[in-house]
């Protein structure tokens, strides 16, 4: 096969941007894996999604490869017919962070994946080929010996309610395997985007996706349907909803210290951090009514204009913040009671962390440059460039401190847009009207935003009346929570909350 830079075989589009359906080439299977394997065959290429939809009374499949040297994001897609008998030789043999994108193909449509590792389902939606696949039965790897138990823990999270069962196969205290089974509340969300056709509804079911990242997603949607629908926004509207979404990662990241340093037994920094959460997420219920920020972004423009008060309390809010984040967490990182529970406590590699996928801090952790921000800007981030940290250790250690140093990048980053903001006279349009919103037609839109979880991807689809037929949702928890699994392995049990609050995966997130 000719190079990439020759072949005609995939159509190119940068981030939040909208592509005709009839400019992204329609290739055979066996030309798709050819495509798919030379895209995936580099480091600085990953997938960000690959999901199907009926069409012509078979399947379309879309592919979505984010290039992280060009910027772009490169599409290709294949077609099945419906008298096609549904085998396709699987994608994940060769490049493992496939699995979770054929398994929910598997699980949605039938269709058997030729050689795959893993087939197993992933949600359980209540409209999946096989009904016959229930939750109960799901089918749990098992090892056989007389030395061997297992310990089941869930399905209800005894901390924040939320359904996910957790299977560990262990040798006395040790663990082998752990396997986390999901998908006990699948909500629907994707199909509920279809059936919720108002603006106002789709923005709202956005920012519900996963509760503590309503900033994030909602961002996703919003700027896809401003790419979808041709319009332009201000400089000041980008900064605003860029702040927004920083204060989210600085809120999200100090409560997960709180977290962990409960888990540590480390009550002091607990409350500390703790504490310091609430006014930062008060701040966002001051600017527009809701802690989490529902409410803030919409299509187009903003309810919630950030005024001149609004900053003059933000650099306040800042100033105090700092004077009780940087010594308390200086006091963490050097307490050599935390450092022994969370120095090379489950570690993972930069190998595992690129063969199942990972994407955001998980990936940072172990050596893995993959932050949105960086490598396919959006909002300020296209102007204001942020600096992302890695670590080689992928440990617990350091999962924590890079919370530590993204919380003080945010910090400074928000006090330079405020300072951009003061300079700007412009006034920030109003939210697009639901009559004003024409969507392009037979057109495809991919949105990856960085949350603070890590890559948020957003895909639609329109037909030749501009309807949205299909909406494709990816929580980057789809790819992290197996880096939760592998970090227990040679583990004892007891270290699995510790290293469950150190990554603070989403449930929500990933059952949609």
């Amino acid at each position: 096969m000719e190079t990439l830079e020759k072949t005609k075989d995939y159509a190119s589009i940068k981030n939040q941007g909208t592509i005709s359906l009839q400019d992204v080439p329609v290739v055979s299977y066996s030309k798709f894996t050819a495509v798919a394997g030379e895209l995936l065959g580099s480091e600085t290429r990953h997938c960000v999604n690959y999901y199907a939809y009926p069409f012509q009374k078979g399947l379309k499949f879309i592919f979505c490869v984010a290039d992280d040297v060009e910027h772009d994001i490169k599409l290709v897609s294949h077609e099945l017919p419906a008298d096609n008998k549904k085998q396709l030789l699987s994608l994940a043999r060769e490049f493992f962070s496939m699995h979770v994108f054929e398994r929910e193909l598997h699980e949605n449509f039938g269709i058997d994946f030729i050689y795959h590792p893993w087939q197993k389902p992933v949600r359980y939606a209540f409209n999946r080929f096989d009904r016959n696949q229930v939750i109960n039965n799901y089918p749990f790897y098992k090892i056989d010996g007389n030395e061997l138990h297992e310990v089941g823990v869930g399905p209800i999270h005894a901390g924040i309610i939320e359904p996910g069962h957790f299977r560990f196969l262990c040798n006395g205290e040790t663990v082998l395997h752990l396997e986390i089974q999901l998908g006990w509340q699948h909500r629907g969300v994707e199909d509920l985007f279809l059936k919720k056709s108002s603006l106002i509804q789709r923005t709202v079911l956005s920012e519900s996706i996963a509760g503590d990242t309503a900033l994030g997603h909602s961002l996703a949607y919003v700027s896809m349907m401003e790419s979808l629908g041709g319009i332009q926004v201000s400089e000041r509207l980008e900064l605003e909803r860029t702040i927004g979404l920083e204060l989210e990662r600085i809120a999200m990241h100090v409560g997960d210290l709180g977290n962990m340093n409960i888990g540590l037994a480390y009550q002091l920094a607990a409350s500390v951090f703790g504490t310091l959460r609430t006014p930062v997420i008060n701040y966002t219920q001051t600017w527009c009514g809701n802690r989490f920020g529902k409410g803030l972004n919409r299509v187009g423009g903003s309810h919630y204009p950030f005024t001149e008060d609004l900053s003059d309390k933000l650099i306040t809010l800042l100033d105090k913040f700092d004077a009780s984040f940087d010594p308390m967490a200086e006091r963490m990182f050097s307490l050599p009671s935390v450092l022994m529970r969370v120095e090379n406590i489950g570690k993972v590699t930069e190998k595992q962390m690129r063969l199942i996928g990972a994407v955001g801090m998980t990936a940072r952790m172990a050596g893995i440059e993959r932050d949105i921000r960086e490598s396919h800007p959006f909002a300020a981030y296209k102007t204001y460039r942020i600096t992302s940290e890695t670590f080689l250790n992928g440990d617990v250690w350091a999962r924590a401190m890079l919370r530590k140093i993204e919380i003080k990048h945010s910090v400074g980053f928000i006090r330079d847009l405020l300072a951009k903001l003061k300079d700007m006279k412009e006034p920030v349009s109003k939210p697009t009207a639901e009559m004003e919103l024409r969507l392009a037609p037979n057109a495809l839109s991919v949105s990856l935003v960085e949350g603070w979880r890590g890559e948020i991807c957003h895909c639609a689809v329109t037909d030749a009346a501009g309807k949205i037929v299909h909406y494709k949702v990816k929580d980057p928890s789809v790819h992290n929570w197996f880096a939760l699994a592998l970090s227990l392995r040679d583990l004892e049990i007891s270290d699995f909350p510790i290293n469950n609050k150190s990554y603070n995966l989403s449930y929500c997130g990933h059952d949609l």
